[in-house]
Formats: C-alpha cells, sequence, structure tokens
C-alpha cells in the first residue's frame, strides 16, 4: 500500500454528469431535432417513415427513463417497489403512444417525457442523483419540443 489516502466519496459528489457522459446525452438529442425538422420538410413519400422513426426514438428514450427506476429500485435496500412500478409505467405508455398515428403519438410521448421529468425531479434526490436534474431538464425541454414540432407537422 502506498502511503496516499483517498477521501471517500460523498453521496453528494458521486452522481455527478462527466464531460464524456454530457456530450453522449446531448448527442441523443439529434435523432429528436433532425426529426422534427425533416418532418416539415421531407416528401410526402418519406414523411410516413420519417414519424415513424421520431416516434420510436421518443419511444425508446421514455421507455429508458422508466429502466433508470428499475435501477434506483435494485439500489435501495430494502427493494423500493414503487420504482418497479413506476419504472414499467413509461414503457407501456411510449408502446401504445407508438402505434398511434404520429400527430397523436408523439404528443404522448412530449407529455411523457415531461411526466418522467416531474417524477424524476421528486427521486433522483432521494437516490443521491440530484445533480443530473439540470441536465434532465435540458434534454427534456429539447426533446419534448421536438415531440410536439414533431406532431404539428405531421
Amino acid at each position: 500500500m502506498s502511503g496516499r489516502t483517498q477521501a471517500l466519496p460523498t453521496p453528494a459528489s458521486t452522481n455527478q454528469p462527466d464531460r464524456a457522459t454530457l456530450r453522449l446525452a446531448y448527442a441523443g438529442l439529434l435523432p429528436f431535432v433532425i426529426g422534427a425538422v425533416l418532418l416539415w420538410i421531407v416528401r410526402p413519400d418519406a414523411h410516413p417513415y420519417v414519424a415513424a422513426a421520431l416516434s420510436a426514438y421518443a419511444g425508446v428514450i421514455v421507455s429508458f427513463l422508466g429502466g433508470i427506476h428499475w435501477g434506483f429500485g435494485f439500489r435501495a435496500q430494502p427493494a423500493d417497489p414503487a420504482r418497479f412500478v413506476w419504472g414499467v409505467v413509461p414503457s407501456l405508455v411510449a408502446w401504445v403512444a407508438v402505434v398511434m398515428p404520429a400527430y397523436a403519438g408523439l404528443v404522448v410521448l412530449g407529455v411523457m417525457l415531461v411526466v418522467c421529468y416531474l417524477v424524476d425531479r421528486r427521486v433522483y434526490p432521494v437516490h443521491f442523483s440530484g445533480a443530473w436534474l439540470i441536465l434532465r431538464f435540458r434534454l427534456t425541454v429539447v426533446a419534448s419540443l421536438a415531440c410536439f414540432i414533431g406532431a404539428a407537422g405531421s
């Protein structure tokens, strides 16, 4: 063992997004923004494919946001059943929204992104992940606006 000592991380400092994570998170907005823009400019024959692609991507992201709560549920001692219950709700809503016509399904997905953020505002601090809420807010604003703009272009 070396003579150096390392301070143990505190819960407040352990769960903050680093630079690489921020870049990946913002890169994840590209399909939202590109999809929303394309819905307004593509030829009519390509429109259904772009709408389906944007809906599918939004559905995957909404499901991912629910999955995070499964991770919180697994980490809690004892396990928190509410995390598991909430964790499946976004996936079920996304599943229904993806099979709806894009003008309606994208609105449902945009609303669900906001709902997920509102739930996360309450849950993240309890799990020492409150530092992620600024990033979550920014991602939610852009992603949900892209869904709403895409719906308007459908």
